[in-house]
């Protein structure tokens, strides 16, 4: 089959295959940051980022497929990925408070 011959449809399969590979490819650069570390700030940002990851490529099955279902999953993975943010700062990362002055 020639890229002449071939329609959009098919086209954008193509493209979405690709990204997907690209995608995956992302995730496991960003596996190997969460196994090295070297300290948790590093590993939560590679969370981050493969949890974008996979939800990108759950938005892209969800249009290779057509299953509309998948967009809701991906909404509920990404809410989750903002709580465990929220969290990981929240812990990791207290606010300042100040000592009251007792020898006055």
């Amino acid at each position: 089959m020639s890229l002449g011959n071939m329609n959009i449809e098919e086209g954008l399969r193509i493209v979405y295959i690709m990204a997907s590979i690209v995608l995956l490819a992302n995730a496991v650069v960003s596996l190997w940051r969460i196994y090295r570390g070297p300290t948790s700030a590093d590993r939560m940002l590679a969370v981050e980022f493969f949890t974008t990851s996979a939800l990108a490529i759950i938005l892209l099955f969800s249009t290779y497929f057509t299953l509309p279902a998948l967009v809701d999953i991906a909404l509920l993975f990404a809410l989750l990925a903002a709580l465990g943010t929220a969290n990981f700062v929240v812990r990791h990362h207290p606010p300042k408070r100040e000592e009251p002055d007792n020898n006055a």
